[in-house]
């Protein structure tokens, strides 16, 4: 069992205000994988107090930009060498596979190799030249937006939490980062590394805590930034906190991505892509495919084929090697599920497969069956909200303009993609989707390539050049 009984504050493992620690349960058997302190108001406050005087007067905001670089160079070493064991604990506290939170740990270097090679090509401070002849030099110059609330959910920890301390801190920034109870001893374990790593007294804060303490962080004075990844609701509470405070803000939020099928699509391929887009970690991803749209020609066909695939999946304990779909995070994500899947059926969609019981066996866990709905109007509530588990949501269209309508009709658009063998076809369909990403044939993103969502789906974008590019603010010198 692990323990955790301080919190990490400004790059120091601080005694708690509140002495009780959370336990920290599998969501597989309910077993105790660990207890952890949970941070409270005065707690944010320390940390905060801690980043803003680390920011206004300590060495990191005043180091050079290669400096900076060389200390999360050295961090990302280090949490290379640890990969199998955040794996093994993000299974435990998450229930996510093992097959993903492996597969996702070794990512992150890579998402972080990304932002080191964007901080090294990024032009700090550079000289314009003045085109309309007048005199003297003007300068631009890239500096650290400041202190920075990063807010972060349960499912993917480790990555929504690099994704927002790696551009911030290679910017200049220092961090207090906010992460969900049920992920505490993943997120305090980053405090190891980053001290190892030789990041600064004061530089980063965890703060493992509830909804109430989070929206006290953000709504700090002292913070100048928001990062936030979770539920569009959430969003839309905290740009209302920023837009009343002025504080820079990025969000990324929910999606109900659309994979199309086009009536030449390789269904083979297709369906060995969406085994991958639509119920990685257990279909608790924002960018999870899971309204499938399929040419009315092939239809049928479709819908067999998705049906053999969700019912081949393994589900059961997340940590078994053969296991694909492990829990839920919790038992009310349970129940939502569960909710959806009964609304699906009470609004006459039809079940293809799956169903509100939880699989036999695992009635000790916080389980859902793999489900698949066919027959689907988008109107339907099903096909317009966000689920977060393993339901798919299959919906005819009869030609390329009603299926871009459909994927369209959406209050979200963060992902989605196509399907053929017409790639001038599929850049074409591309072009018209109103969303942040999209991918043809199931091909993989870049982690140098801008991420995030229109619509409902979230403000600016992460990964890369134009995510470290949120953590700076720009400085016009005339001499």
């Amino acid at each position: 069992m692990i323990t955790y009984d301080k919190l990490y504050i400004g790059g120091r493992w601080t005694e708690p205000v509140k002495k009780e620690l959370l336990e920290v349960r599998s969501p597989h058997d309910r077993s105790l994988v660990g207890r952890a302190a949970e941070a409270t108001k005065p707690d944010v406050d320390l940390a905060v107090a801690a980043a803003r005087k680390a920011f206004d007067e300590g060495p990191w905001p005043r180091m050079t930009p290669a400096e900076r670089q060389e200390v999360v160079a050295r961090f990302n070493d280090l949490y290379a060498k640890r990969a199998e064991e955040i794996a093994d604990l993000t299974t435990a506290e998450n229930g996510s596979a093992r097959w993903f939170t492996g597969w996702t740990a070794a990512a992150l270097s890579q998402q972080t190799d990304a932002f080191l090679r964007a901080a090294a090509a990024l032009p700090w401070e550079e000289e314009l030249s003045q085109a309309d002849g007048a005199g003297g030099r003007v300068l631009v110059r890239r500096e650290p937006v400041g202190v920075v609330a990063a807010v972060i959910p349960w499912n993917a920890p480790h990555q929504s939490a690099l994704v927002k301390i790696v551009p911030a801190l290679l910017a200049g920034c220092t961090v207090v980062l906010k992460s969900s109870p049920e992920n505490a001893l993943v997120t305090l374990l980053l405090g190891e590394i980053l001290t190892a790593a030789g990041v600064p007294e004061g530089v980063v804060s965890i703060l493992p805590a509830d909804r109430e303490t989070s929206e006290h962080l953000v709504s700090h004075p002292d913070v100048d930034k928001i990062a936030f990844t979770g539920s569009t609701g959430a969003g839309r509470a905290i740009a209302a906190i920023a837009g009343r405070q002025l504080k820079r803000v990025s969000l990324e939020l929910g999606g109900k991505s659309a994979a199309i099928m086009l009536e030449d699509a390789d269904l083979d391929a297709m369906v060995e892509g969406l085994k991958f887009l639509s119920f990685a970690n257990n279909g608790e991803a924002c960018v999870a495919h899971t309204r499938i749209l399929v040419h009315r020609s092939r239809y049928d066909e479709a819908v067999h084929r998705l049906k053999d695939l969700i019912e081949s999946l393994t589900v059961g304990d997340p940590s078994d090697p053969g296991t694909f779909i492990g829990p839920m995070v919790r038992a009310d994500q349970q129940a939502r599920v569960r909710s959806y899947i009964e609304t699906g059926i009470r609004e006459g969609a039809r079940l293809v497969t799956g169903g509100p019981e939880t699989p036999a066996g695992l009635e000790g866990g916080y389980y859902v069956t793999p489900t698949l709905f066919a027959d689907v109007d988008n109107s339907m509530t099903i096909a317009r909200e966000e689920i977060f588990g393993p339901v798919l949501v299959v919906i005819p269209f009869g030609d390329d303009d009603e299926a871009v309508r459909i994927a369209n009709d959406s209050p979200y658009g963060l992902g989605g993609g196509v399907w053929t063998a017409d790639e001038d076809r599929a850049l074409e369909i591309a072009r018209r989707i109103r969303t942040g990403t999209f991918s043809v044939n199931g091909a993989p993103f870049s982690f140098d390539a801008p991420f995030g969502g229109f619509k409902n789906s979230g403000i600016g974008r992460e990964f890369g050049a134009v995510g470290l590019g949120q953590y700076v603010e720009y400085k016009t010198i005339a001499s």
